[in-house]
């Protein structure tokens, strides 16, 4: 019942963030000093996720090269004597770290896009990461998450409250209390109006789900916007298994926002053991 697997549907098209996407994959987009993407791989790497399944699309390319060896920049650094540069670029994909990638023919929604990569995963549970939802604390999330599945031994959705006005923008779920952290859930909802939404509790960008979903969701109709959700599936899934809500402990960026992704980029520059106090100090000079 280890969780060894991760799935990340990467194919979206990033229209938020045109022109700069237009020729580049959002998931690339730097915070700081790294690719969205990265944030998302290490936070597996670090929950014991050996096996990272990308589901891309069309001109995702760059993240498969982003992952990949790169010998003329690796040669260079190491005839330049640059050791801590060439350590860097080694770290990106460690060597117990295997990348797979599958494509997503059509943008059919992210329950497809986790449907993508139901061969890869098999009869293992597996957790699914956004990239968009960059994710922060000492204990990394997907870790908090992983020794709660330890624990129980089922579906585990990451949750935050969400102000009612907003509850359009998430699945939201509803259920018992198990503990301060805990909810036993019986029931999710994607993107509902404020006056149906049957709590405040929004999902964030992490999951830990049992193989049973692959079966919950390629039965499901096209939900909210014509597309197949996951949202449905795991809607689906609490009739046969049990599902819990964990309120995770941390700070999410919603990188899929420009307003967020700025935010991101301030506050984890401001964290930066080297960066930081410079940029703090440049913060201070203007006149905000």
């Amino acid at each position: 019942m280890k969780v060894n697997k991760a799935i990340f549907p990467v194919a979206g098209l990033g229209t938020r963030f045109l022109p700069a996407t237009k020729a580049q994959p959002k998931e690339m987009l730097p915070v700081v000093d790294k690719p969205l993407i990265q944030y998302a791989v290490e936070e597996a790497y670090a929950a014991g996720v050996r096996e990272m399944i990308f589901v891309t699309g069309r001109h995702k390319r760059p993240i498969e090269d982003h992952f990949d060896m790169t010998f003329e920049l690796e040669v260079a650094l190491e005839q330049a004597k640059k050791q801590e540069l060439l350590e860097v670029v080694r770290s990106v994909k460690p060597e117990d770290m295997e990348c797979i990638y599958v494509r997503q023919a059509q943008a059919l929604g992210l329950g497809h896009a986790v449907l993508c990569g139901q061969r890869l995963v098999g009869n293992e549970p597996f957790a699914v990461l956004l990239a968009d939802d960059l994710m922060v604390h000492d204990k990394p999330i997907l870790k908090q998450m992983v020794e709660q599945f330890a624990e129980w031994r089922a579906s585990i959705i990451a949750v935050q409250e969400v102000p009612a006005e907003h509850t359009r923008r998430y699945g939201i779920v509803a259920g018992s209390e198990v503990n301060e952290r805990l909810v036993d859930v019986n029931r999710i909802v994607e993107k509902p109006a404020p006056e149906v939404a049957p709590s405040r509790l929004g999902v964030a960008g992490r999951y830990i789900l049992t193989p049973g979903v692959f079966h919950e969701i390629a039965t499901q109709p096209r939900g909210v916007g014509g597309e197949i959700q996951l949202t449905d599936g795991i809607a689906s899934l609490l009739r046969r298994e049990k599902v819990f809500a964990y309120r995770y402990e941390g700070r999410r960026y919603d990188c899929g926002s420009k307003e967020g992704f700025l935010e991101a980029n301030v506050e984890l520059a401001l964290a930066h053991p080297q960066l930081g106090p410079g940029f703090r100090a440049y913060l201070k000079t203007l006149e905000l």
